[in-house]
């Protein structure tokens, strides 16, 4: 792994990333359509982006939000939407819950970022009861991220960009042997596109410098080689006639349920579609 990927400020987040994760999580939670009343876990929750989405969409029992940085956490407890969420620190391979803990585990935009996957998803299912949800959606590979072919311009120009863990995690036949290796039932996986529009290239631009991603390799560029970067991106995202750039991006979604009875919550979340 070339570099490393700290996620340590939540406003930044937010405007990088937080905005495209709320597109694709509303579609998201569209498709797995959970009952109300559930207890949810949010694996790497970051500043809250697709928490809030929990609350505002699924009205939840009760909602756990987890993750390693506590500043990404400070920021998810701004959010009006998530007072009612709890929020603590916390890693995806060792979450600390008792076992069949929760009704519903999503990890959003994570699962590339944990060293061990397998073990990820493993303890998903540990805390969820028999018959709940555990799902998760991530980037597709190659050119499904939103920044791919900003990432890829940062590389030509000689710059590092930092590479996650577990990048073949979000191939989707990588996220089905997933879920099917740690025993889920009725796994079932989608494709969503989303599309986000930036007012200008000046908003762009200014998301795109708070990006941990690539935000230290822009910082460290030199003044030359950051205009040859502008210049090609602006070539890459025109704009429209009003000046707003609007582009789109892919993320590979998957769900399934942990094997055994229900515990009498309603609808089991695909029931609806599968019209059981």
């Amino acid at each position: 792994m070339s570099g490393q990927i700290s996620f340590d400020d939540g406003a930044a987040y937010e405007r990088y990333m937080g905005q495209w994760s709320q597109l694709v999580g509303d579609a998201f939670l569209g498709w797995l359509a959970p009952p109300p009343g559930l207890h949810w876990l949010d694996v790497g929750c970051g500043n809250g982006a697709f928490t809030e989405l929990i609350v505002a969409r699924c009205a939840p029992e009760s909602v756990t939000g987890i993750d390693p940085s506590e500043a990404q956490l400070a920021f998810a407890r701004t959010r009006p939407a998530t007072r009612a969420a709890q929020f603590r620190l916390g890693h995806a391979t060792a979450l600390s819950f008792p076992d069949a803990t929760f009704d519903a585990a999503v990890m959003p935009l994570v699962i590339v970022f944990v060293p061990d996957p397998a073990t990820g998803v493993s303890e998903m299912v540990r805390v969820v009861r028999a018959g709940g949800l555990v799902a998760a959606y991530m980037w597709a590979p190659d050119d499904g991220s939103p920044y791919a072919a900003l990432q890829e311009a940062v590389r030509a120009l000689g710059s590092v960009v930092p590479v996650p863990p577990s990048p073949e995690a979000s191939r989707m036949d990588a996220l089905r042997d997933l879920w099917r290796a740690a025993g889920l039932e009725a796994v079932e996986t989608r494709a969503i596109t989303v599309q986000r529009t930036f007012e200008d290239f000046d908003d762009y631009w200014m998301t795109i410098l708070g990006g941990a991603s690539v935000g230290p390799a822009l910082a460290a560029m030199a003044p030359g080689q950051l205009t040859q970067l502008k210049a090609k991106i602006r070539t890459s995202r025109p704009a429209d006639a009003a000046g707003r750039i609007s582009y789109s991006a892919l993320a590979n979604a998957v769900t399934g349920r942990v094997p055994g009875p229900r515990a009498g919550r309603g609808v089991l979340p695909g029931e609806a579609r599968a019209g059981r």
